[in-house]
């Protein structure tokens, strides 16, 4: 029996099913795209809940600024920013600002999560949105205190396909 050469071709083929096999995940991918990993369709009020408990939420329009148009074109796309005048110093600063959207089938949209270092409480994203509806953005400080205001954004064409 002869011995066959082993081309370039070859070894490089076995290294790349070699990397894949390593990087294989053992038993069932877990992803955060994944229907599973999801917050679960629920009403506002009901994340409202799960996210906070029982803390009150006061209002926040003196500190925080939502930017939201008044009419979305498209729900799949559609910009906001939120800014919190804070100081950011390890004594005072806004430690997560939230976004939900009142008529999203899984209203919470988005959480960022900040530090002193971060310099500025200023936030900014494309949401998609399902209806016409409120989008409230709610501020967590450091002390737990919790600050929201909400807008109503029209939109015309649904971005959610629930």
């Amino acid at each position: 029996m002869a011995l066959q050469r082993l081309t370039r071709r070859d070894v490089i083929t076995g290294a790349a099913a070699a990397a894949v096999a390593a990087a294989w995940p053992d038993g069932q991918a877990r992803a955060q795209g994944f229907l599973a990993n999801l917050a679960p369709e629920e009403p506002v009020e009901k994340t409202l809940q799960r996210l906070f408990g029982s803390r009150p939420i006061k209002d926040g329009s003196q500190v925080i600024t939502l930017e939201l148009p008044l009419i979305a074109e498209d729900g799949g796309n559609v910009a906001m920013s939120v800014e919190v005048k804070s100081p950011m110093t390890p004594q005072g600063y806004v430690k997560a600002i939230y976004v939900l959207s009142d008529k999203n089938p899984r209203p919470l949209n988005a959480k960022f999560s900040l530090t002193p270092a971060c310099g500025q409480a200023y936030v900014a994203a494309n949401l998609r949105l399902a209806d016409t509806g409120d989008v409230r953005a709610v501020a967590e400080m450091q002390d737990g205190a919790l600050l929201m205001v909400k807008r109503s954004v029209r939109v015309v064409v649904a971005g959610c396909a629930a």
